[in-house]
């Protein structure tokens, strides 16, 4: 592989557009070192702290809610920057910051990298530093911190991978294509494909399955939604951080849905 830096370019549409950062936030409360997550007491104390922001205590509706964050702050970048620009970012937990910014009411954190120098693949390679990358999100970092948090709450693992899993098929299907090059969309593709189809359960830190594999079904459209939509398998427990409202998600699991 053959390393580089970001350009100015790279930097500002990253940190523009897919929830990356490259300072700090001055906001300490709700910020730290990704592997203060894999910490038993320090993952506690921590989602102590962020679960008042989803109206709620630390709870399976509080992770689950974090992780749709967490997972798509993580994602968002690394695989912007494989898909679109042919270039690796190094997303394991030993080089992941979360830091916390507030939009309005709204928290949005986003990932800071203790080492944002970026690889290119060698010719002819491409697939290996695939999954070197794949592998540094997922197995490294997503799957780690996700089952560290399990044992904070009595939450199943296909909720919080599907929380991930959603965010990263809106990224591929209708967010990163915005503006590509016929080249950028054909390797945008082919990573897709990968990602949800072909590539194995170790790049997923999984034994067994792909843990993408499972929540990518067929869109359905229903008398309630004019454009196709997937139906979660699972519930995330959005609900539960709505009291007096109970309001689901579109594509909820619990919500009858209509199909036309």
């Amino acid at each position: 592989m053959m390393t580089l830096v970001l350009s100015q370019n790279d930097i500002h549409t990253l940190t523009n557009d897919y929830r990356m950062t490259v300072e700090p936030s001055e906001d300490r409360e709700w910020s730290l070192p990704v592997m203060d997550l894999l910490d038993p007491e320090k993952s506690r104390m921590y989602m102590e702290r962020v679960a008042p922001i989803f109206r709620t205590s630390l709870s399976t509706a509080s992770v689950s809610m974090f992780v749709k964050r967490y997972g798509f702050l993580t994602a968002a970048p690394v695989l912007y920057a494989m898909s679109l620009l042919n270039k690796g970012l190094d997303c394991s937990v030993a080089n992941s910051h979360l830091e916390s910014f507030h939009k309005g009411d709204t928290w949005l954190p986003k990932l800071r990298l203790s080492d944002a120098a970026v690889s290119q693949p060698e010719e002819g390679k491409r697939e290996e530093w695939r999954d070197w990358i794949i592998e540094r999100l997922f197995a490294d970092n997503i799957s780690k911190v996700l089952r560290s948090l399990m044992k904070l709450v009595p939450v199943s693992s296909a909720v919080l991978w599907e929380n991930a899993a959603i965010y990263i098929f809106w990224l591929y299907e209708k967010r990163m294509g915005e503006g590509a090059t016929a080249e950028q969309k054909a390797r945008m593709e082919e990573d897709f494909r990968y990602l949800v189809q072909e590539a194995p359960a170790r790049l997923f830190g999984e034994a067994r399955h792909n843990p993408l594999t499972r929540f990518y079904t067929e869109k359905r459209r229903t008398k309630a939604h004019e454009d196709p939509f997937r139906i979660r398998k699972t519930c995330c427990y959005y609900y539960q951080t709505t009291p007096g409202e109970e309001s689901f998600c579109g594509g909820c699991p619990k919500v009858k849905h209509e199909f036309v």
